[in-house]
């Protein structure tokens, strides 16, 4: 699947994934900050995964953890910083969402800063309702 929006390309090709891009970015979020690349690595392989580029350069990235039968859950998404405030976060979010793999499928994501724009494809905010085991260190 490849989705061209103004001169930017949204593709779920793998090989076209900059794992350098996406763990710098992960190394600073709030999210990720502590994950080994290699880790990162290993999600990638097992997850739907979107990527965001200005011709050759990767510039965004989402992986999508699914069944795909009855849930998905949106993680890891990111524009880089130079190239927010042009669309280019909603129009992944939207060519995500909108993709036959997640049709009549239950999303989940969680935020703590993007709230508005996920409650704009949908999404609601649920307090209390969701739980969380950390794993247990190996």
């Amino acid at each position: 699947m490849e989705v061209t929006f103004n001169t930017y390309t949204i593709s779920d090709d793998k090989t076209r994934l900059d794992i350098d891009i996406i763990g710098g970015f992960l190394s600073r979020s709030y999210w990720a900050n502590e994950r080994p690349i290699e880790k990162t690595q290993k999600a990638i392989e097992h997850s739907l995964c979107y990527g965001v580029y200005d011709q050759n350069r990767q510039i965004g990235f989402a992986r999508v953890i699914t069944d795909g039968a009855t849930m998905y859950y949106l993680c890891d998404v990111f524009i880089d910083e130079q190239y927010r405030g042009q669309g280019i976060g909603k129009k992944l979010v939207e060519t995500i969402i909108n993709s036959e793999a997640l049709q009549g499928i239950n999303g989940i994501l969680g935020t703590k800063d993007a709230h508005s724009l996920y409650e704009s494809y949908g999404f609601n905010r649920v307090a209390d309702r969701f739980m969380r085991r950390a794993a247990v260190a190996e």
